[in-house]
């Protein structure tokens, strides 16, 4: 054999090779720990779906499932690391849906594309909105809210867990639809605003059910309408929205699990079975709705549809409000 003929050969065999390398990668997924980021700090809603996700993912594909907290300037810190990561399955991200639709009518740039650098799982849970307060003396009803906001625009505090986060959507739409002003006060994640709202610096918050459940539960916060079209069995005394006298103030914060985009389809697929059984189990469904979140596995394909659907009611709803991006 010549040269020419063993070189030839030789670049044939390594580009068989170069081919069959993702299959064969593929086939060992995993073989080493895998990231699990959440753009937020830990305790809150996102930050609790991710860590029992990542507990019963590590259970079931035999590593550990590591959530990694990059919180700050409303996911613009942690999301761009993912979008950078390889594409290889070892990089995945548990995000609110405010990061992924919102985001893009708040800010002016974004250090990442919400429908091109992500491949999408599969949704994980909805998360009914509660307008919770910590005076219930004061604000014994949500028309107590408004009478208030409406007597003194931006005198009252309301929390959020940051820009364009679900908490600040919710209350866009809540003074869009109500002609009332509130002041905003963002924080870097949802416990650290119900932190200060238990501790009397804010006045109000619309918040993921989780966050504040336990709290309305025990009496240190008092929940005065859910965002939702029927009341919540775990909290059957607090009035719907639309019970309350306000109508068409819906909304629900969902929670997704997403790649970097480029990632194998194959993985995608293998990561969407693994989530559907852990979601569909009995005990993580008790554990899920008892804590105020509902499980909603999607299709990669479903939730990419759902993420550009919001972009666009989002969009509405911010310009609405006359709010100007950052």
């Amino acid at each position: 054999m010549d040269i020419r003929r063993r070189r030839s050969c030789l670049a044939g065999a390594l580009g068989i090779a170069a081919l069959a390398a993702p299959a064969w990668a593929q086939d060992r997924y995993p073989d080493r720990p895998i990231k699990l980021l959440v753009a937020l700090p830990a305790g809150g809603s996102v930050d609790m779906i991710a860590r029992l996700v990542g507990q019963k993912l590590a259970a079931t594909l035999g590593q550990p499932f590591v959530v990694d907290n990059k919180a700050g300037a409303s996911g613009r810190i942690g999301l761009p690391l993912v979008a950078k990561a390889a594409p290889d399955g070892y990089t995945l991200m548990a995000s609110p849906a405010s990061f992924l639709t919102t985001n893009k009518s708040i800010f002016k740039e974004l250090p990442y594309d919400p429908q091109a650098d992500f491949a999408p799982i599969t949704k994980l849970v909805n998360q009914p909105m509660v307008l919770a307060a910590r005076d219930r003396q004061k604000f014994p009803d949500v028309a107590a809210v408004l009478a208030a906001a409406r007597a003194r625009p931006e005198g009252l505090t309301y929390a959020s867990s940051g820009d364009g986060s679900p908490q600040h959507l919710a209350a866009l739409m809540f003074q869009t639809r109500t002609k009332a002003r509130m002041l905003h006060v963002p924080y870097k994640g949802g416990a650290l605003a119900i932190n200060d709202l238990l501790g009397g610096n804010v006045d109000l918050m619309f918040s993921p059910m989780p966050e504040v459940l336990p709290h309305i539960r025990s009496g240190k916060l008092a929940g005065l309408a859910v965002m939702g079209e029927q009341r919540s069995p775990l909290l059957a005394e607090v009035p719907t929205m639309r019970e309350a006298g306000f109508d068409g103030l819906a909304m629900s914060a969902w929670i997704g699990l997403l790649a970097p985009a480029g990632t194998p389809r194959a993985l995608v697929d293998r990561l969407n079975r693994e989530v559907h059984a852990i979601l569909a189990a009995g005990e993580v469904q008790a554990q899920l709705r008892d804590a105020g979140m509902d499980p909603a596995p999607s299709t990669p394909e479903q939730l990419q549809q759902t993420i550009a659907q919001e972009l666009r009611l989002h969009a509405e709803l911010v310009k609405a409000a006359g709010l100007v991006p950052q």
